[in-house]
């Protein structure tokens, strides 16, 4: 009984996201799954922790500072360009 109590907070949680019309890499940071219309719409900083968190997991260690500005300027040109905005960041061409 104690283990549905825990869970419902949570649930709450992600119904009011789910219906809030905010989208999860609004909220969490979704890395390279995030979409190219929530990318061009967040801020550098956000665009920054998306790119980090795309770069740790594919490499499984912190990235440094010019690989993540050099793969948000690569993520932010694919999407303004070529991507759809339901692409992935991960989708674009980065070293």
């Amino acid at each position: 009984m104690a283990h549905d109590e825990a869970l419902a907070p949570a649930t709450v949680a992600i119904a009011v996201l789910l219906f809030s019309g905010c989208s999860a890499s609004e909220v969490i940071n979704t890395g390279g799954d995030t979409k190219c219309k929530d990318f061009t719409a967040q801020d550098e900083k956000k665009q920054n922790d998306e790119i980090s968190g795309m770069l740790k997991d594919k490499r499984g260690a912190e990235p440094n500072n010019l690989e993540i500005s050099a793969t948000r300027l690569s993520a932010l040109t694919y999407c303004q360009t070529i991507g759809t905005e339901d692409r992935k960041i991960s989708e674009a061409p980065h070293g």
